[in-house]
């Protein structure tokens, strides 16, 4: 839980740095609810139903990035999301080379006071044999820090990515203030409607007046 927590704090961090919170609400996302989906079917994964058949927690645990990537994808403009994606595939990697499960140190686990439960289900814990175990949970926080737990260098460049988007898009004194590409190009098309010259109007000759001849009154002639 230590890791979600510090993501909010990320967030935040740029009241620290004068960044204007208020700009996080320009940021525009696309597929959001795919990211949901993948997130509520982690916590079933992991905390619900984690007794349940091995096989088929592991295949809906890797979708999830699978599902993750694609979010990437669509969103790889907004500051930061890349920074993201590097982290969140390296725990993929390392899970999918390990049949689904992210490789854990016994060390990291002792130092974090955790005791994992091998006969359930767990996105992350310690195998007899695992392969890419230095993209594992091989840090920790200390067992008195409140929600302390294990993560991987993956889940650092995670946090890493939040912030460095949430400074971005904050505009703190760290980083220059980004600018959406929409709003970006209408502050374009505003500047140079401001300073578009006005074509020459062209003068109209004037339009004579048609002439109505006048009759000619002549005189009666009288007999």
């Amino acid at each position: 839980m230590i890791i979600p927590v510090l993501g909010v704090l990320a967030v935040l961090s740029p009241l620290l740095a004068g960044g204007d919170l208020r700009r996080l609400g320009d940021l525009r996302f696309r597929g959001s609810w795919v990211v949901l989906l993948a997130l509520v079917a982690q916590v079933v994964v992991i905390s619900v139903i984690p007794g349940e058949n091995h096989a088929v927690l592991a295949s809906v645990h890797l979708a999830t990035y699978a599902a993750a990537g694609w979010f990437v994808v669509m969103n790889r403009r907004v500051p930061g999301i890349l920074v993201i994606a590097v982290g969140a595939a390296s725990n993929a990697l390392a899970i999918a080379a390990n049949r689904g499960t992210l490789p854990a140190s016994r060390s990291a686990l002792e130092h974090a006071g955790l005791h994992l439960n091998p006969h359930e289900f767990l996105n992350s814990g310690v195998l007899a044999h695992p392969h890419l175990a230095f993209l594992g949970d091989v840090l920790a926080t200390p067992s008195w820090v409140p929600l302390a737990n294990v993560f991987s260098i993956g889940d650092v460049l995670i946090l890493c990515g939040v912030a460095w988007g949430a400074h971005r898009a904050c505009g703190s004194r760290l980083v220059p203030a980004w600018s959406a590409p929409q709003a970006a190009e209408s502050a374009d098309d505003a500047e140079v409607a401001a300073h578009a010259v006005p074509a020459p109007r062209t003068e109209q000759p004037p339009t004579a007046s048609p002439t109505i001849a006048t009759p000619t009154v002549l005189p009666d002639a009288r007999l």
